[in-house]
């Protein structure tokens, strides 16, 4: 019970130091465990034991193998290829050499450096030097340690574990030896940065928690799209939107949606219009009846019914014709109107001042010339042949210059007015009567060209 309590410490120390240090490489730490065989023959000493290596693996004759799991050991990789382990171990003797002897009790306690030469490959050789501590029966001594092995990996984890060691006492009560060991290993205790569960050299984003669905990566929303291939990584959404939600289900996106809402139409991003006139209802002013944008949504007026709307018709109050852009036409029958009245518009003799009695004519000339607002005339002067060319000239310029100052002061708009004088080369009569000389003596208002 004594040897079995100190195995079971060993044990003990073993397991305890490998949870003792930080797992900061992947799969750094291994386990063995399986079956011993002690071989005291070639080891060089005398009878009943042979030269070194002589029998090596005369299993029957010289070989002590417990029938059960004998072994146990755990080492760390430490890097470039080299790690460091503990080893317990247990056994029976019942051959020494050539000889044979009671059953006597073995445990040893070893530690190791371990250089792999193929670290990563299926078939991973070593060779290790270290010490430990032995005993047999009740004699115990500290042994220096050289072994060879290898490891054949069955996966990433799991393979099969030989070694043979050279356990060299320098003290005569406890024999050198060999000791064979054989067994299944595990590797494990791989690095998780971010405590995920997923180690870090399978973790595509070993520093952030994540799940195991997309390698380790988060996915904040639990959208079933992660994080960095997600839009809008903390809101749920949809995959065709790239992880955004679409409240309203109008398939514009919250996020590029300005009324996320309310359902509406992608080409006015996500709003609705339900005129159908482009204009969004939150700007239309007239959301119920269909407009143009430029005039807020709302149809454009036309006041006068004349069928031009009030935004191009230059008359919109007075009704008019298209081809003349919302304003009334001057006809021919108005131009003829037009000049009746002003036929009768009298000036003094040989002078350019109107008479008064012609207020009344030139009051029903104004009120025409003001049905047509967007019209423009010329005020026309002419005379008999009475006199000299450049006089009858000069009076015609004055005369049409005199009544187109009294429409202008009567309120017509100079702009619509222009004056010119014709002198005595536009007769419409005789100028050798003096009934057709009156007639030519005349003031015309006729529409501009």
């Amino acid at each position: 019970m004594k040897n079995l309590s100190r195995l079971l410490f060993a044990m003990l120390l073993v397991l305890g130091y490998s949870n003792a240090n930080a797992q900061d490489k992947n799969n750094p730490w291994q386990i063995t465990i399986g079956v011993n065989a002690v071989d005291f023959y070639p080891t060089g000493e005398n009878a009943p034991l042979g030269e070194y290596f002589d029998e090596f693996a005369n299993v029957t004759d010289h070989y002590n193998i417990l029938p059960s799991l004998s072994t146990i050991s755990v080492s760390k990789y430490l890097g470039g290829g080299f790690s460091f382990g503990a080893a317990g171990s247990l056994n029976k003797i019942e051959k020494f050499g050539d000889s044979t002897v009671d059953d006597l009790s073995y445990y040893g306690v070893d530690g190791i450096i371990k250089y792999n030469f193929l670290n990563g490959t299926t078939i991973d050789p070593y060779l290790g030097v270290g010490g430990g501590y032995s005993w047999v029966d009740e004699i115990g001594a500290g042994t220096v340690n050289g072994t060879l092995g290898f490891n054949i990996w069955f996966s990433e984890n799991i393979g099969l574990t030989v070694q043979s060691t050279y356990k060299h006492s320098f003290e005569d009560f406890l024999d050198k030896h060999f000791q064979h060991t054989a067994g299944i290993s595990i590797k494990f205790g791989g690095s998780d940065t971010d405590g995920d569960g997923i180690f870090d050299k399978d973790d595509a984003c070993p520093d952030v928690p994540g799940i195991a669905a997309f390698n380790g990566c988060p996915d904040t929303d639990g959208d079933g799209i992660e994080d960095s291939k997600d839009a809008c990584p903390n809101e749920a959404g949809l995959d065709e939107f790239n992880g955004c939600p679409d409240s309203d289900g109008d398939g514009v996106a919250d996020k590029d949606d300005k009324c996320p809402t309310v359902a509406g139409l992608k080409a006015l991003a996500g709003c609705p219009d339900a005129d159908g006139d482009g204009v969004t209802d939150a700007d239309d002013k007239c959301p119920n009846e269909a407009g143009p944008a430029a005039n807020q949504g709302c149809p454009w007026p036309d006041t006068d019914g004349d069928g031009v709307l009030d935004k191009d018709d230059k008359c919109p109050n007075v009704k008019g014709t298209v081809a003349n852009q919302g304003c009334p036409e001057v006809t021919e029958e108005v131009q003829k109107s037009l000049n009746a009245y002003a036929k009768t518009i009298l000036f003094d003799t040989g002078k350019a001042t109107i008479k008064s009695q012609s207020a009344a004519v030139l009051g029903d000339i104004i009120k025409i010339l003001n049905e047509y607002p967007n019209s423009k005339f010329t005020v026309e002067g002419h005379t008999d042949s009475v006199g000299s060319e450049t006089l009858n000239q000069r009076l015609s310029d004055a005369r049409a210059n005199s009544v187109k100052e009294y429409l202008i002061e009567n309120g017509i708009d100079a702009f619509r007015l222009s004056a010119l004088g014709y002198g005595e080369s536009k007769p419409i009569d005789t100028n050798k009567t003096s009934k057709g000389r009156a007639n030519n003596r005349r003031v015309e208002i006729n529409l501009a060209k």
